[in-house]
């Protein structure tokens, strides 16, 4: 092997480090900048690895990783996630630096290009227990920073910030023989050849970055431009074709972890058997587990998907009074309109359960007494509301008041859906049964509690290792830390019910566990009753990774309450790695319900006349990840009209029309010219930060890659014409066959892309194409959504929302009364304390904007912040002021 280098070259100390760090035998050449080692490439590339069979390899990174490799060190998937993010994020950024300051003069702007990637790194740095990137030991991740921030990092006077953990991180690398040779060699005392070598690379494009790489497609300013690496790597991979490609596995049930696979277990927060779901809890909870468990599939993982009602509690025993059946008959109802639903949406479960089984008494009662045995049980008297109309106990979700923390008039009796806070329901004021209306008394009676303090040293001993590991969405860590802080306290388990999972201990005959107990539970017994192997997925945590789906309201029930049920409970139990928690979807300017005819739901969806496949589009393309959001029917009409159809569908259909009507209908003979091959760079880029933002849940960004792939194919498409060049000489025939090609060849890797969102417009798109052959027909995919039925459909589902006119000789009727002012009362005390918490939290929300961390978190606090507002405006006896709402401009 023969390794050609030059001086002051950066990316030359990468592979001089890495081939000294591993004592792979190599001859070193230095040659100068401008030599063209591999002569086939258009232009001068450095370094390059001579391989014994003839082969160059010419990319940095594919250098140290062959160095490693052939070395017996191979590079694990976080190594992988390193380098990516190295090639994708680091690297532009350090280009744009070196120039600046370099080239320029302009060390302060330099600093700044580098400081989001830094921050990041920083971050990372910070969570994690290890010396270096991914292990004890220096792996090739580590070398390859390293190398590529040694520029900067070496030079005491390069200022990017407070970055403690990446000095000392960088300090440890540095310290390595190999590192000093190479730096030595290449870089120190070298700045001559530096600048000499950067005067001959492009300049780099200025170009905002934002921490969503994808969100560029939304008329961002400038476009990514590919580097010749990149160019090259994808055109190998395009002549490669689908050699490396396999194709997913069949699923055969029972689906079960095995050895040396990612096993990956899924669970969708079982709804509510009595509601029908709308929207917004489809979004929540089942659409994005599907998703991603679709996705899953396609990247191999071994993968389990479970689901289904919960049907015990009280709501299901009122249900049934109101209808007049049984509470069974109410559940095996309902049970069957959810399935419909999730059906019509096409929710792939494996399968689709329900609690009221023997099997859920039978894994609920063992937990019960796993607690009861080890002592994290507790007895004690409660006081109750009790409705005497109504002639029983109310549970916490039948009871209205007003929330004894911040004053809000519709708090239920668990928690208040405004402040969040837990609540008893005898501390609500005003309180009145959801059912008949009257006022309820209090009642006591004995009650078995959860243990929580007792168990919350292991909680935390496991949180931290689990969020730190897994991937939390914010919210989800927000909520967590925040019952946290406040202390945990007994939490009730059983419940003066008769529709329940019977409690089993004597003391307590005719009670039953309280839903939250007891319905997570259900993930175990649904699995249960899909396979009497089900232990394999739920006691088995060194080998199944389990990701919990929810709305925001579910978090602390799944991160706290029912972790410690298990940790109680000692069985080796199967304890969620990854909690993703969406904040809600509302529709239009108010709030979904079915009483007052506002809002569609899952049973309505179908008669709409719009397909699934655009209601997944577009409940995906707002899904709530970061904030609340709102369905709207004018915005999806656009998203539909200009993304989905004149985007996405314009692209596949111009491709497979030039394919059928000027080739028979078969894919031509391609002669890639640079044109195309960029292309198919940025392709390739875009399908990195898919992967990459899937792999972390990131549903809603990564679907805009998608979006991308087809706006840049439309260019392309556009600006070569081949419906021109068609009717043209042979030369022209040729580039338009070519560029035919390449359209359909994206169009065919768009399908797939699209699966997980579109599974029916992805399966209509390969049959087109009829993927993996090489043949063509033609069709819209899409649907175009009218003003006309758009308006009419707002109309129908607006409810009380939509007004009807006056009739011409009607008495006009008065507006109604504002509403009454919320009485407030001063605290000057208080109001002390929280001026001082809102000032070092305003302190902190700027620090955070200035570091430019990544904009959840910054969102996260700033919410703090607006919430600390209002607390202080109420202490200080005024009217907090509302939130303002984001809009665009007019």
């Amino acid at each position: 092997m023969k390794l050609f280098i030059s001086e002051g070259n950066p990316h030359c100390v990468k592979v001089l480090a890495a081939v000294k760090l591993t004592g792979v035998k190599c001859d070193i050449s230095h040659v100068d900048h401008e030599e063209r080692v591999v002569p086939y490439l258009s232009r001068p590339t450095l370094p390059v690895l001579l391989l014994p069979s003839g082969t160059h390899l010419f990319t940095p990174n594919a250098i140290c990783q062959y160095f490693f490799e052939v070395s017996g060190q191979e590079a694990n998937s976080l190594c992988n996630q390193w380098l990516e993010w190295e090639g994708t994020e680091l690297q532009p950024a350090l280009a744009q630096a070196l120039h600046l300051s370099v080239l320029q003069g302009k060390a302060p702007e330099a600093a700044r290009a580098l400081q989001g990637p830094l921050s990041f790194l920083e971050q990372s740095l910070s969570k994690k227990g290890t010396q270096f990137l991914t292990a004890e030991e220096v792996k090739v991740a580590d070398i390859i920073l390293w190398a590529a921030l040694y520029p900067f990092m070496s030079d005491s006077n390069f200022m990017p910030g407070d970055l403690p953990q990446v000095r000392r991180w960088f300090e440890r690398v540095g310290l390595l023989e190999a590192c000093q040779a190479a730096s030595q060699t290449v870089i120190n005392g070298k700045g001559a050849a530096l600048k000499t070598f950067l005067q001959k690379q492009p300049v780099p494009h200025s170009q905002r970055r934002d921490p969503q790489p994808c969100n560029q497609a939304e008329g961002e300013d400038g476009e990514r431009v590919m580097t010749e690496e990149e160019v090259q790597a994808a055109t190998q991979t395009w002549n490669r074709g689908l050699t490396d490609c396999p194709s997913p596995a069949k699923r055969e049930h029972p689906i079960l972890p095995q050895e040396g696979k990612r096993n990956v277990l899924i669970t969708s927060a079982l709804p509510y058997v009595n509601n029908v779901p709308h929207l917004g809890n489809i979004i929540g909870c089942v659409l994005s587990a599907d998703v991603f468990a679709r996705y899953g599939r396609l990247r191999g993982w071994n993968m389990l998907f479970v689901c289904g009602t919960d049907e015990y509690g009280t709501a299901t025993e009122n249900k049934a009074r109101e209808e007049g059946l049984s509470p069974r008959e109410i559940c095996d109802k309902y049970h069957a309109v959810h399935s419909a639903i999730y059906k019509w949406f096409q929710i792939d479960f494996d399968f689709f359960g329900r609690t009221t089984t023997s099997q859920q008494t039978e894994i609920a009662q063992d937990i019960f007494w796993r607690l009861h045995e080890r002592g994290f049980l507790i007895e004690d008297m409660v006081e109750q509301l009790c409705c005497q109309s109504c002639q029983r106990f109310l549970a916490d979700r039948f009871v209205e008041g007003v929330c004894p923390h911040c004053q809000y008039p519709e708090a239920r009796g668990d928690q208040c859906d405004k402040c969040g806070r837990l609540i008893n329901a005898v501390e609500l004021k005003n309180p009145q049964c959801k059912v008949c209306g009257q006022t309820p008394i209090v009642r006591s009676s004995k009650h078995l509690f959860l243990d929580l303090p007792k168990l919350e040293s292991q909680l935390e001993e496991w949180l931290e290792q689990s969020v730190t590991s897994g991937d939390w969405t914010a919210n989800a860590r927000q909520i967590t830390r925040s019952w946290l802080r406040d202390g945990l306290k007994p939490r009730c388990i059983t419940r003066d019910l008769k529709w329940g999972t019977p409690v089993p201990h004597p003391d307590f005959a005719g009670k039953v566990f309280y839903v939250w107990f007891d319905a997570p539970i259900g993930y175990l017994s649904i699995t249960a009753n899909y396979t009497d192997q089900w232990e394999k997925w739920w006691k088995n945590p060194k080998q199944v990774e389990l990701y919990n789906f929810m709305a925001k309201d579910n978090v602390p029930f799944h991160s706290v309450v029912f972790p410690c049920s298990l940790l109680g409970a000692q069985d080796n139990y199967t304890l969620v790695n990854n909690l993703i928690a969406t904040e809600y979807l509302n529709y239009e300017d108010t709030k979904f319900s079915k009483s007052r005819g506002v809002g569609v739901f899952g049973d309505m969806a179908k008669d709409t006349g719009i397909p699934a496949d655009v209601w997944r589009f577009y409940l995906l393309y707002v899904r709530p990840e970061n904030q609340d959001a709102a369905f709207s029917w004018a915005d999806m009409a656009l998203k539909n009209n200009s993304e989905l159809l004149n985007n996405l569908g314009n692209f596949i259909n111009r491709g497979g029309m030039f394919v059928s009507k000027f080739f028979d209908g078969r894919v031509p003979q391609m002669e890639l010219q640079e044109e195309d091959r960029r292309l198919i760079a940025q392709v390739g880029w875009e399908l990195r930060q898919y992967i990459q933002l899937l792999d972390k849940v990131r549903i809603r960004d990564a679907l805009k890659c998608i979006l991308n792939i087809s706006r840049h194919g439309n260019q392309y498409i556009q600006v070569n014409e081949p419906w021109k060049k068609i009717k043209g000489g042979d030369k022209d025939r040729t580039r338009a066959g070519t560029v035919t090609g390449v359209s359909v060849n994206v169009a065919c890797l768009l399908s797939a892309m699209m699966q997980p969102y579109m599974p029916t417009v992805s399966a209509t798109i390969r049959e087109q194409l009829l993927a993996p052959a090489h043949q063509c027909g033609r069709q819209s995919v899409v649907p175009k959504l009218e003003a006309d039925q758009i308006e009419s459909l707002r109309k129908k589902f607006g409810g009380q929302q939509t007004k009807a006119q006056p009739e011409a000789n009607a008495t006009p009727v008065s507006p109604p009364a504002p509403a009454a002012a919320v009485e407030t009362h001063a605290d000057p005390e208080r109001a002390k304390q929280l001026a001082q918490e809102v000032a070092e939290q305003g302190d902190k929300v700027r620090n955070l904007k200035a570091q430019k961390v990544e904009k959840s978190v910054i969102t996260a606090e700033v919410s703090k912040l607006l919430e600390l507002k209002k607390q202080l405006a109420l202490a200080e006896g005024k009217t907090p002021e509302p939130t303002p709402q984001k809009g665009k401009k007019k």
